[in-house]
């Protein structure tokens, strides 16, 4: 079992950065394959982007692709987001999420462990 907790949100100006992170306590952690989620006010949440066991494969949102990166560090028990080139419309609250397989999925039903979240919010 992992336990999901994100950090690194905060309030940026368009263009700006931003990198997440999502330290996930428990043993096993390698075991997981990882995922970003994000939800906007009024909207249902969304995946953003997602990451393998080992780190080999990565898969993301069109609306991010080019602009976001997802990685991760086994030893440290840690994936991260990095956000570059944001936009208004990526603000949301983010949502780091686990899941026990080694292949990432975009399903949000795929993953059994989350976080609470953390806002991001991107000014014009």
């Amino acid at each position: 079992q992992v336990q999901p907790v994100e950090s690194g949100g905060g309030l940026v100006q368009a263009g700006g950065s931003l990198r997440l992170s999502c330290a996930a306590s428990g043993r096993t952690f390698s075991w997981y394959a990882m995922g970003w989620f994000r939800q906007a006010p009024g909207k249902e949440r969304e995946f953003v982007a997602a990451i393998s066991m080992s780190g080999s494969r990565t898969n993301y949102a069109d609306s991010v692709k080019d602009r976001f990166t997802i990685s991760r560090d086994n030893a440290k028990n840690t994936v991260y987001l990095q956000m570059n080139s944001l936009k208004p419309e990526d603000t949301a609250v983010y949502y780091c999420a686990a899941k026990l397989a080694a292949v990432p999925g975009q399903s949000q039903g795929e993953y059994d462990y989350w976080g609470q979240g953390t806002q991001v919010t991107v000014s014009s």
